[in-house]
């Protein structure tokens, strides 16, 4: 064995960017709606709410094989939701790397939605009452002050969707298949690797890769948490 041996094909090169485009994709538009969600969850009281948070959950315990076919039947290209989409705005998600980013983000939404809500959970209404009682409207309240306390937790949930993203394999294969160049991300590279003769070094190379890029991102929202942490004066 030699250093050549991980030497990265141009194919893997374009799964590892693929992957990365279709995780950023995935975080940076499910995040919004994982912030509205989870301050429905953590603030809100209405009927239907434990169903409404199972339900949001669900992908968790659901196998992604199960949440891919869902996929396939709503946003199909033959699909009636899939359909419309493309016919009336020309959008295509299946077997399309917008496909890849739509399971992903779909797969990484319950953990955005629980690392946010813990997060707002934490924050003292106090703070909110006193800003509103100064005259701040509502939408003002929540994004200076509400948002920035629970930044910590945003960025956990984002980073958690983007990790979840980069390793998603079962919803995204069901959905969009396994097309090189197209919706082959690293996870599908590696299993086409495992299938072929001789491709074990190449798995494992991209393995170490997928590794790096989750750590990564781990330390990296680790310490943007922690500068963004409101810091205790030490009472002497």
């Amino acid at each position: 064995m030699n250093w050549s041996d991980f030497a990265l094909t141009p194919e893997q090169i374009s799964a590892i960017e693929l992957s990365l485009r279709v995780g950023l994709a995935a975080t940076f538009c499910s995040l919004p709606f994982a912030v509205l969600v989870a301050y429905a969850l953590a603030r809100w009281n209405f009927p239907g709410k434990m169903l409404f948070d199972a339900f949001v959950h669900l992908p968790l315990v659901l196998p992604p094989v199960v949440t891919g076919l869902v996929l396939l039947l709503t946003f199909g290209r033959k699909a009636p939701v899939g359909a419309f989409l493309a016919d009336h705005f020309g959008i295509v998600f299946a077997f399309r790397w917008t496909g890849a980013a739509l399971a992903s983000a779909v797969m990484g939404f319950p953990l955005m939605v629980r690392a946010i809500r813990l997060s707002l959970e934490a924050v003292d209404p106090r703070l909110e009452r006193a800003a509103s009682s100064l005259g701040a409207p509502p939408p003002a309240v929540f994004l200076l002050v509400t948002l920035p306390l629970a930044a910590p937790g945003l960025i956990a949930g984002a980073v958690l969707g983007f990790a979840k993203a980069l390793g998603e394999f079962g919803a995204t294969i069901t959905f969009v298949s396994n097309i090189p160049g197209e919706t082959r991300t690293i996870p599908a590279a590696i299993y086409t690797l495992t299938q072929t003769p001789g491709g074990d070094m190449g798995a494992l190379s991209l393995s170490v890769i997928a590794a790096g890029l989750a750590i990564g991102a781990l330390v990296a929202s680790e310490l943007l948490a922690r500068r963004m942490r409101p810091r205790r004066k030490v009472s002497s």
